[in-house]
Parts: structure tokens; C-alpha cells; sequence
């Protein structure tokens, strides 16, 4: 166990004995109910959509709280948002949370980042035709392939799988496309990059519908792993996309990512503990917009790594798990 999960549970156990007071601050009625700018991706992703059901929830279930979904390019531009404050949450791949928290490339210095939840799992996708001859990741050397929109995870984790592979030193892709999803599907589909990356729910939808117009094949890349967690922890983990999905007739070994619910650490500590109520209380249902077959785990939700939990979260857990 890391220091930073020790130290979590520790905290956990110990509690804040501030849980009651938190949560009457927002089922009280003084003051403006609180509006909380949540920054999420570009609309028609999962990110935004999963912003968008949550907002939803919140609404539905009587709460004083309003949460405004911001579409934005994702992760990488979602941390900056919380940094600069034009955003109170965010949506935002695990690796890319450690990396604002610690510093690291693409963040120029640390990022006063705070978590509430780890919500579910990115599985990454390569893939390519089926009938071309593109078989494994190096195969890919000299050839165009779509990386991920600029400002999103997934061309930071496309980044470092080429790197791992050898394939940013002598012969490299020929091109890395910064496409979103829809944009890498329909470039996969006309011939323009050869291989797209993508790390999202299984099955994602939009992958499901190229499939049914272009026969695809899905690259292992469970082998890349250990060098990813060699390098930048164990927010890297291996899953495998399963046999069915995508047409798929048996599995695929790959990475996996984490997706966190962050905030602001000057959000108020009842704001986040009204919050991660009405996301549990919908969590069998609360994902159906974003992938099938996905419910956030309470029991993995504090598991956020070097990223810190939130002090209303922290309140939260204590009060439903003691």
C-alpha cells in the first residue's frame, strides 16, 4: 500500500466529526444554493455526458445544489480550469490527476487538486481494420494514426504507450492525429490515419456503431503495462476488453485507468458531501448514458491514489462507512 492510501485510511478511521454540520449546511436554507461549474469534455463524449446525468440527479433529488456541466477538451484542460478557477469540479483519467498533483509534464508545477471520488475505469482501445496488416502496436511504426484531441488523457496516455513501445525514437508514427472521438472514428473509417487510440467505458458506443460498418481489430497492450508502472506508479493497471464486445470473439488484454471526480479545494465541504450522496444513492443508474455494463464501486471510490481526498469527502466516507 502506497504512503498516500496509508495515509488516507488513516485519516478515514480517525474521522473529521464534522459529517452532521456538513451535510446540514446544504439541506439548510440560509444563503444562495450552492452552483458548482463542473468541467467535463467535449459534448457528445462520455465525460460530458456523464456531467450532464449527474446534473440531472442532483436536480431530481431536491437538492439546494446546481451543477453546471462545462464542455471542455477533458482531462489535461479540466486540471487546468480547477488551477485557474474557472471550474469548481472536474472530470478528469487518473494518470493525468497524479501528474497535475506531482507536477509532472504536461503541468508546469503542482496543482492544488483534491478528489472525491474515483468513479470508474478507462479501458484503452488500439485499434485498427481488420483487414489491413497492422497486428501489433510496433506495426504502427511510419504510419498516421489518431492520438487523442489535444487537452484530453488520452493523447497523454498515447503518448507514453508510443514511448514505452520504442515508437517515438527513430521510426515514429508518420503523423499523430489530435482527433476526438468522432473525429478518429470517421478518419479510421475513410483511410486517413490507420489506427485510433481511445481509453474509455466498454463498450463504448461509438466504437459499437464503427464496428458494424468497418470490421475492426483490437491490439493487446496488457505487454506495456509494467513499463508504464515502472515509470509513473500504479495508476496503471492491466483489464481486458471482453470477448462480445465490439464483435470481439475472444478477449484483449490492455490498460486500465481510473476516472476521478476532483474539486477545488475551497469548495465547501457540506457542497461536496450533498454531492457524493446523490452520487451514490444513483449509482446503479448513474453511468447508463456513459457505457454499458459500468457502476461505480464504493468500494473503490477512495482509491485516488497521490491525489488527495477532498475534506467533505473525507466526512462523507466516514459518516456511511464508518
Amino acid at each position: 500500500m502506497t504512503s498516500a492510501a496509508t495515509g488516507r485510511r488513516r485519516l478515514l478511521a480517525a474521522g473529521l466529526g464534522a459529517v452532521t454540520a456538513a451535510l446540514a449546511g446544504c439541506s439548510g436554507h440560509a444563503g444562495p444554493a450552492p452552483r458548482l461549474r463542473l468541467a467535463t469534455g467535449p459534448q457528445g463524449g462520455p465525460y460530458h455526458a456523464f456531467g450532464q446525468a449527474l446534473a440531472r440527479a442532483v436536480a431530481d433529488s431536491g437538492s439546494r445544489l446546481e451543477i453546471v456541466p462545462l464542455a471542455t477538451a477533458a482531462s489535461v484542460d479540466n486540471l487546468h480550469r480547477l488551477d485557474e478557477g474557472s471550474a469548481d469540479l472536474a472530470l478528469s483519467m487518473a494518470d493525468v490527476c497524479e501528474d497535475a498533483v506531482l507536477g509532472r509534464e504536461p503541468f508546469a508545477r503542482r496543482a492544488p487538486v483534491t478528489a472525491l471520488a474515483r468513479v470508474y475505469v478507462n479501458y484503452t482501445h488500439l485499434l485498427v481494420p481488420a483487414a489491413g496488416p497492422v497486428r501489433s502496436l510496433t506495426d504502427l511504426a511510419g504510419r498516421p494514426l489518431a492520438a487523442g484531441a489535444a487537452g484530453s488523457g488520452v493523447q497523454v496516455l498515447a503518448g507514453r504507450v508510443l514511448r514505452a513501445a520504442g515508437l517515438t525514437q527513430g521510426p515514429a508514427p508518420a503523423g499523430e492525429r489530435q482527433l476526438g472521438l468522432a473525429e478518429s472514428a470517421a478518419a479510421l473509417r475513410s483511410g486517413e490515419v490507420d489506427a485510433v487510440f481511445w481509453s474509455g467505458g466498454v463498450p463504448t458506443p461509438a466504437l459499437t456503431g464503427l464496428a458494424r460498418a468497418l470490421p475492426l481489430r483490437f491490439l493487446p497492450l496488457d505487454g506495456y503495462a509494467d513499463s508504464l508502472r515502472r515509470r509513473y506508479g500504479p495508476v496503471y493497471t492491466t483489464v481486458t476488453l471482453p470477448a462480445g464486445a465490439y464483435g470481439l470473439t475472444g478477449p484483449v488484454g490492455t490498460i486500465g485507468v481510473g476516472n476521478y471526480l476532483l474539486a477545488r479545494e475551497d469548495v465547501a465541504a457540506s457542497a461536496t458531501g450533498e454531492l457524493l450522496r446523490v452520487l451514490f444513492d444513483r449509482r446503479h443508474d448513474l453511468l447508463r448514458e456513459v457505457t454499458a455494463g459500468v457502476r461505480l464501486e464504493p468500494r473503490f471510490a477512495i482509491s485516488t491514489g497521490e491525489v488527495p481526498l477532498h475534506p467533505g469527502a473525507v466526512s462523507y466516507y466516514r459518516s456511511v462507512y464508518g
